[in-house]
């Protein structure tokens, strides 16, 4: 029997292969658990170096690494970024052609492969359980493991499948890693995954470099355009919008502005998707406007912003979805913008649904959730990661309402006005007419309804429509109402706006400020002050002119953190080179000699005289 590789091993692959000096964090024991034959449930931040907690097992035990993935578009660039690090990788999924399949089938029965990406329809098909139980398997790595919860965001009926492993391959160490999963979801993973012997490894929901900002939607292009154009005029970012077709109008608006921006939703047809994704991994400084159908598993390490023009469905969509910027640990923004509009609509959404009646009263406690983490006043970060289950002793001084605190006012009065008016007409109307009785309307529905005769009508017009929307707006989110989607969007009482109003309780309500354009600070990413310009922009021409040859993203060649690794250090030999994080010994040979020709061609060009540098111009 082959004894366990040690510890030892795996730093080597670590510093060999993957060209990084220690490990982070618990990444050591997580990996020094599986290399042992133990089972893991993960749960690590996005950019917190999941991946190399199977990939190293992977190269360390013997045979080959399992890795079940829902993510086709993406397993490409996954693999290619593998073997660029000597790493014998391929994957099955439905776009190979059966002879190319067949090929991967028999290096993996030959045992040639280090790790396997398969998508999860295909591994649960009998002909590839069977394959599997005759080649040398070292592990199996089950990716995005939230997927196997049916109450989640991101559910796939695949996953709920996966259980087989254990009873099917009883003696192959089994690894489920996600950054998402609140406690009941974490609860479905260990079961549906037959997970409950696994050793747990949580380490934290916490992204300090994510700047979170959420704001009041009252013009919603201006706001974007604002937020780009100051805060992030040439980087790479997403977008994120409730419909297809709103996806597509603010990309089209956007170009129309000047920027590089691109649709994605699952309506447009399948070359189309997978042609903007490569151009998002690929380019610089493109936006993607999409609909949650994009972004998970995105490993794009510079994605400067994350922006939602609609309110998610979720804290946890709202935590993943955030969650693909700043994943080089750089700065970065989360910055939404929503209204009681968008609770509505999606209200209507989860209505439409034909889930359950108990999969609607989950949904509609997470749409509470969401909304409340819009309208708190203290730290959204600690509300966030508290949500989670964890916890954050101090406020972060990295959101808003910590940057900015909130402006707050006694809006018990108007609230009691608010929910009276609700009750005096019936808990049948919508916000806009209860706005119409509060400040004295008298249009035709008014008289239709009699509702100019109630004791309410005209005693809020101190208030314009934009501020009693936003006392509606705020009772919505903190449970004194509700909205009833069966008679369109009607505010209904609930039994906790019984305290307030009979005076037995007050109310501080936030005041909505509309920010001042230049208000904001910049997260985009400054160079150090002493980094050579012209040295970094001729590495990154010589980085795009590498990955286009080879059909892959720039940052599979390097990172930018490298890049920059580069510039301070300025490698004179191949020697010197290898101390930089993040060159393993493939990439040491097979890009080593370029980027060393561009350093010293800078340094040459740099020392010249003015007479030598004008020569060589001519």
């Amino acid at each position: 029997m082959l004894k366990c590789p040690t510890m030892n091993a795996a730093l080597q692959i670590l510093q060999t292969t993957f060209g990084y000096t220690e490990f982070r964090d618990s990444q050591a024991a997580i990996i020094d658990a599986v290399i042992n034959g133990e089972d893991a449930l993960v749960l690590m931040p996005t950019g917190g170096g999941k991946s190399l907690c199977y990939q190293i097992p992977s190269l360390a035990r013997p045979g080959c690494g399992v890795v079940v993935s829902p993510l086709i578009a993406l397993m490409q660039d996954q693999v290619d970024a593998l073997r660029l690090a000597g790493v014998r990788a391929s994957f099955l999924n439905s776009t190979l052609d059966p002879a190319t399949a067949q090929g991967v089938e028999e290096a993996l029965l030959a045992g040639e492969l280090d790790l396997l990406y398969i998508a999860p329809e295909r591994l649960n098909q009998p002909r590839m359980l069977a394959l599997l139980e005759s080649a040398p398997l070292a592990l199996f790595a089950i990716d995005e493991a939230h997927c196997v919860s049916q109450w989640g965001h991101d559910f796939r009926a695949d996953y709920l499948q996966l259980g087989v492993l254990h009873e099917r391959f009883p003696d192959v160490p089994r690894i489920a890693l996600t950054a998402t999963a609140d406690e009941r979801t974490r609860g479905e993973i260990i079961q549906r995954l037959q997970l409950g012997s696994a050793r747990k490894f949580i380490s934290g929901f916490n992204r300090p470099n994510i700047r979170y900002r959420i704001a009041l939607k009252h013009n919603p292009k201006p706001q974007l355009l604002r937020f780009l154009k100051e805060e992030h005029p040439d980087d790479a970012g997403i977008i994120y919008c409730l419909s297809r077709n709103k996806t597509e109008q603010t990309a089209a608006w956007l170009q129309k502005e000047g920027f590089n921006a691109l649709p994605y939703h699952a309506g447009l047809p399948a070359a189309t998707r997978a042609s903007h994704q490569s151009r998002f991994l690929r380019e610089e400084a493109v936006i993607i406007v999409a609909t949650i159908a994009f972004g998970m598993g995105i490993d794009k390490p510079d994605v400067r912003f994350v922006a939602h023009l609609d309110l998610p469905k979720t804290v946890e969509s709202y935590y993943q979805e955030t969650g693909r910027a700043g994943r080089d640990g750089q700065p970065a923004d989360a910055w939404m913008i929503y209204g009681l509009q968008d609770v509505i609509k999606l209200r209507q959404m989860m209505e439409g649904s034909e889930g359950s009646d108990e999969h609607k009263r989950a949904e509609q406690h997470r749409l509470n959730a969401m909304l409340g983490l819009c309208e708190i006043t203290s730290c959204r970060r600690q509300a966030l990661l508290n949500y989670f289950g964890d916890e954050l002793p101090e406020p972060c001084g990295n959101c808003d309402n910590c940057l900015q605190p909130v402006d707050t006012w006694d809006g018990t009065e108007m609230a009691r006005m608010a929910l009276s008016t609700c009750h005096r007409t019936g808990q049948r109307f919508g916000v806009n007419h209860l706005i119409d009785v509060l400040r004295g309307a008298e249009n035709d529905k008014i008289i239709q309804w009699d509702h100019h005769q109630l004791a309410v009508h005209g005693m809020g017009a101190q208030l314009d429509n934009n501020q009693w929307r936003s006392v509606f707006r705020q009772l919505v989110a903190r449970g004194y109402l509700s909205v009833d989607m069966e008679r369109f969007g009607a505010l209904c009482l609930e039994e906790k706006c019984r305290p307030l109003l009979r005076g037995e309780e007050t109310l501080e309500l936030r005041r909505d400020v509309r920010q001042k354009t230049g208000a904001r600070q910049q997260t985009k990413t400054p160079l150090p002050d002493d980094l050579d310009v012209g040295l970094w922009e001729a590495l990154r021409d010589r980085r795009r002119r590498l990955a286009e040859d080879q059909g892959v993203p720039p940052y599979v060649i390097f990172h930018d953190s490298t890049l920059r690794e580069m510039c301070a250090l300025m490698p004179q030999s191949l020697q010197e080179f290898a101390n930089i994080a993040g060159v393993g010994e493939r990439k040491l040979e097979k890009y080593g000699g370029d980027f060393l020709q561009v350093i010293n061609e800078h340094l040459e060009a740099t020392s010249a005289t003015p007479d030598e540098a004008a020569a060589s111009t001519q």
